[in-house]
C-alpha cells in the first residue's frame, strides 16, 4: 500500500484508490499528491498485489473506476469520488463547491462515464509519451 504520511489518523482521512498500472492514472494521482492538503489523503495503488481496498471494493472494480473512501468510511466513485477528493485539497475546493450545485454532479458523472471507454487509449498514449521522454 502506498500512501502519504499524514499527521491525522488514517481513519480520519479520505482514501483514494487508483490503478497504478495506468500511466494516465499515475500522472493524475501524482498531480493530486503534490497538491497542498494531500498529506490528509491516503493514496492506495490497487494494482499492487498487496493492496487491500476492503471487502466492499473488489480489486477489479477499484482498477476499473475511480473510488474514494470518505473519512466516515462511505465508499463513493466516479464524479462523487473526484468531488470528495477535491473537497479536501484547498486548491480544488472551488471545483468541489461547483460539483455540489444541483445537476452538476450528474453532468460530471455523465462526462466521467463517457471518458471510461477512452481511458485505455489515452493511457497508452501517455505511456508512449513517457517512454519517448526517457
Amino acid at each position: 500500500m502506498t500512501e502519504n504520511r499524514a499527521t491525522r489518523d488514517h481513519a480520519e482521512r479520505v482514501t483514494v484508490y487508483y490503478d497504478g498500472d495506468c500511466p494516465l492514472c499515475r500522472a493524475e494521482i501524482g498531480h493530486y499528491q503534490r497538491c497542498r492538503g494531500a498529506d490528509d489523503v491516503a493514496f492506495v495503488d490497487v494494482s499492487r498485489p498487496d493492496a487491500d481496498p476492503g471487502p466492499d471494493l473488489p480489486r477489479e472494480a477499484a482498477m476499473a473506476r475511480f473510488h474514494v473512501r470518505e473519512a466516515d468510511g462511505r465508499l463513493v466513485s466516479g464524479a462523487a469520488g473526484f468531488a470528495t477528493l477535491w473537497s479536501v485539497l484547498p486548491g480544488w475546493r472551488p471545483l468541489a463547491r461547483i460539483a455540489r450545485l444541483p445537476g452538476v454532479r450528474a453532468l460530471l458523472e455523465l462526462a466521467y462515464r463517457g471518458f471510461l471507454p477512452v481511458r485505455p487509449h489515452l493511457a497508452r498514449m501517455v505511456g508512449r509519451l513517457g517512454r519517448a521522454r526517457e
